[in-house]
């Protein structure tokens, strides 16, 4: 019968100084040293950074459902009875207003299917946040006013999804309640990709579950299902970064100076504009020639549905009319209309956006799931799930690590000691160009790492320091 070996606690004697390496195993010394260091900083990460990434995970779930309840929630709102003709847009549009006087119109979106309503977007409505608008559906039919419901976003989300999305987003606490989703999206990639490499570095981690129990099968359960999952949290870590608030800053930055800026579409108009307009300010959509003619012109264009008509900002400017078609296949194209002549001034095609900004328009759609409609949702939902699973299994595997009254027994530290100086000078640069893009993720590891060499140092003093070998 061979005795399990117990691993080495911060309060075990110091082992014996190991025997030098023969020839070959100093072959693959460098992931012998590397991998302690891999799975404590895998350890410390999940136990610290996990309630993090399980409410992130919990609210990223209910965002993923969100887009369907939201379709049965507001039903009444966003679906009429198809009718023979639909009625001129402006003539919807003063229904709209006729029923909600107030604010200034923001934006008018043309009902984008058979039996769909049209949405008349104000803005500066008393009651209405600042940053949404008052959402009034009109039937196109009839130019009946359905209701009215607050709208947050370019995806025109309602108010189940946009509460759901800020509490995914900022945990309602505004600015400051952003360092969690950024802090919980700076460390998910480290947790995933830290234990992929632990997965494929065990030969046991990949042996079939049956007739396992016990720690060894909650840790198959663990790896294999992060291991299937670990693309996905990479993806999610680094598209949730490309609008956070630091990281998204340097990551917008770096567009810029690569010339990779999403473009806009010019809105100033021709040296005519100021004349023939009714009002010249963006609180009055019939300016000039009118809505109807703007969206023929766009149509003209190749601008089909669904589209987006925003009036003037100012008696120098026109129309923009831009698609908005977040799933695939992508509709960004824009045109500028000159509100006194109806002619396009402008035309932008999203075929002509800089790859980088392509990559992240594809990107943050495919994060919030909708880009592939119910199947990007779904996958999300898995995701999701899988992620709220290993952190549950995670913590069990802490809780199974403990002996007798012990529980959550940490991994051996001082492993860092042990990696050669060829291996830790390039990895402490890279944690440094790492901590300045991804500051949550840089001044957390310093302090991981500031604070683990003082508490070394305090158990070296007290004769406790140990280096023992790191047993999963």
């Amino acid at each position: 019968m061979t005795a399990t070996p117990t691993p080495a606690t911060d309060d075990a004697p110091s082992p014996p100084a190991p025997a030098p390496a023969p020839a070959s195993a100093r072959g693959r010394g460098a992931w012998a040293t590397l991998r302690p260091l891999v799975l404590r900083l895998h350890f410390y990460a999940g136990v610290l950074v996990a309630p993090f990434l399980l409410v992130a995970a919990l609210t990223g779930l209910l965002y993923a459902a969100s887009f369907q309840a939201e379709r049965i929630l507001y039903a009444d709102e966003l679906t009429v009875p198809v009718g023979d003709r639909e009625l001129p847009l402006s003539e919807q549009v003063e229904a709209a207003r006729a029923a909600h006087p107030d604010g200034e119109i923001a934006a008018v979106r043309p009902s984008p299917e058979p039996g769909a309503t049209t949405r008349v977007l104000l803005s500066g409505v008393p009651g209405v946040d600042p940053g949404h608008t008052l959402a009034v559906f009109v039937d196109p039919y009839t130019a009946r006013v359905r209701g009215a419901l607050e709208q947050y976003g370019s995806t025109g989300a309602l108010p189940l999804r946009t509460w759901i999305d800020e509490f995914h987003r900022d945990l309602h606490l505004g600015e400051p309640g952003r360092l969690y989703s950024e802090f919980a999206a700076s460390w998910l990639w480290v947790v995933a990709c830290g234990g992929l490499v632990l997965w494929f570095s065990r030969r046991r981690a990949r042996r079939g579950l049956r007739g396992t129990t016990g720690r060894r099968r909650t840790l198959g359960l663990h790896a294999g299902v992060g291991a299937w999952a670990a693309l996905g949290f990479v993806f999610l870590s680094a598209t949730g970064l490309t609008w956070s608030a630091y990281a998204g800053a340097h990551i917008g930055d770096l567009r810029t100076a690569l010339g990779q800026e999403t473009p806009t579409v010019s809105a100033t108009a021709g040296e005519h504009a100021g004349h023939g307009t009714a009002g010249g300010t963006g609180g009055d959509a019939a300016h000039g020639v009118g809505l109807d003619r703007v969206l023929t012109a766009a149509r003209a264009e190749g601008l089909d549905n669904p589209v987006e008509i925003v009036p003037p900002a100012d008696a120098s400017s026109g129309y923009v009319v831009r698609q908005i078609q977040r799933s695939w296949p992508e509709k960004q194209d824009a045109v500028a209309v000159d509100p006194a002549t109806g002619q396009v001034t402008d035309v932008l095609r999203f075929e002509d956006y800089p790859i980088l900004a392509k990559l992240t328009r594809w990107g943050i759609d495919l994060h919030t799931g909708t880009l592939f409609g119910l199947v990007n949702q779904i996958a999300l939902m898995l995701l999701a799930l899988a992620l709220i699973l290993l952190i549950v299994w995670g913590y069990r595997l802490w809780w199974q690590r403990g002996r007798g009254s012990a529980f959550g027994r940490p991994v051996p530290r001082g492993a860092w000691q042990h990696v050669p100086p060829q291996l830790l000078v390039p990895l402490l640069a890279l944690i440094a160009v790492l901590g300045y893009f991804l500051p949550l993720l840089g001044i957390p590891l310093a302090v991981f790492l500031a604070g683990d060499v003082v508490l070394g140092e305090i158990a070296h003093r007290r004769g406790r320091r140990t280096y023992g070998p790191a047993h999963r």
